[in-house]
């Protein structure tokens, strides 16, 4: 292992150091903002979405979500164009750490490409 694959964090563990407790928000945005080119189209579908104003991209209000924000977010990964319409929004299970949106294999298994 080089010394740069043992600087790489797992993105599906960043920032959990301060996240709220699993049991009230047990789902997890991960977001490539580096592949947003700024549609909006989550912006159209979620609450929790919003476009930034001075960098045209969009932007979550809450990386943690719990139960009743959970549709709205799976369908922000599902309409996002970016990426080739792969998207570049990803909603993980905290408690299994699967991916529930936009889970292109079917598996649960965490899609972006590292």
């Amino acid at each position: 292992m080089s010394d740069l694959d043992a600087e790489v964090q797992d993105p599906t563990t960043f920032g959990d150091s301060d996240a709220p407790p699993t049991e009230e928000k047990p789902y997890k945005i991960i977001f490539d903002a580096s592949a947003c080119f700024g549609a909006g189209k989550c912006a159209e579908v979620a609450k929790n979405w919003e476009m930034d104003i001075k960098s045209g991209m969009a932007k979550p209000r809450s990386y943690y979500i719990g139960e009743d924000d959970l549709d709205e977010n799976v369908r922000a990964a599902e309409v996002c164009p970016a990426n080739k319409g792969d998207g570049c929004i990803y909603v993980i299970d905290r408690r299994t750490d699967e991916e529930v949106a936009p889970d292109p294999h079917g598996d649960g298994t965490f899609s972006l490409e590292r």
